[in-house]
């Protein structure tokens, strides 16, 4: 699995949503947005791409892979 540095928690702040809203807006539970914030899940290209759109923010500045 690739390693990434994943910025999702300042992203999601910054719309001022919480973690179980997010998930909800991207069909998932709040744990596997924990454990993405946390870099512990690699997201699937549909996710990060519906993440990318719920906060705003490009895909590769939320999830920075090494």
């Amino acid at each position: 699995m690739a390693e990434f540095e994943c910025n999702l928690k300042k992203y999601r702040q910054l719309k001022e949503l919480t973690q179980e809203q997010l998930a909800e807006q991207v069909g998932v539970r709040r744990e596997t947005i924990m454990r993405l914030e946390k870099a512990k899940y690699n997201p699937s290209l549909k996710l990060a791409i519906d993440i990318s759109r719920v906060v705003e923010t490009p895909i590769e500045k939320i999830f920075v892979f090494k």
